[in-house]
């Protein structure tokens, strides 16, 4: 049996969740709304204010998708009620960011600026030039628009210019002194 997916996911108070019979789940918080098409496979059980997955047998993509399933669930739930966020820090020389609007301009040493619009439900927020705050309900799409946002200047290891989540520790080289 599934560690995790065995375990119960608890409904905090103001969180409304409707399954539909094709297995999409529809979660209404004070952060927003998240639909999710779930495996048809995966039996999933709202009692109350639980919410618990059964998986029908014990082949192995039941087993994978077991755990998968409640972990999706748990998420949506954590986002609606909490919401998920994301740090990027912006390091070199001359490298900024401003918001205008709904739009995240970033000046990365290149000849034009970057530009980046805000999707439905992810919002930026810029607390200085060099950071960058993105937050959310849907933990995936916080996730990917981080990732987007850092591709367009990954960090370098030399002088460690670019941008990096902060968390995030790069790996320095020595260059051509190192010999």
């Amino acid at each position: 049996m599934s560690r995790i997916g065995r375990m119960p996911v608890a409904i905090p108070a103001g969180v409304d969740v409707k399954l539909d019979a094709a297995n999409v789940m529809t979660v209404k918080g004070p952060k927003g709304t998240l639909t999710e098409a779930l495996h048809k496979n995966m039996k999933i059980n709202i009692d109350g204010a639980v919410i618990t997955v059964e998986r029908p047998d014990d082949e192995k993509q039941n087993r994978s998708l077991h755990g998968l399933t409640r972990s999706l669930i748990a998420n949506m739930v954590e986002g609606v009620v909490n919401g998920y966020k994301k740090e990027l820090e912006v390091n070199g020389v001359g490298y900024r960011v401003q918001k205008q609007g709904k739009q995240l301009v970033l000046n990365l040493g290149y000849s034009h600026n970057v530009v980046i619009d805000e999707e439905p439900g992810i919002t930026f927020e810029v607390p200085d030039a060099n950071k960058i705050i993105i937050s959310g309900p849907s933990k995936q799409r916080v996730g990917q628009v981080a990732a987007e946002i850092r591709s367009k200047r990954p960090p370098e290891p030399y002088l460690g210019k670019g941008i990096k989540y902060v968390d995030e520790h790069i790996r320095r080289k020595s260059g051509k002194a190192g010999k």
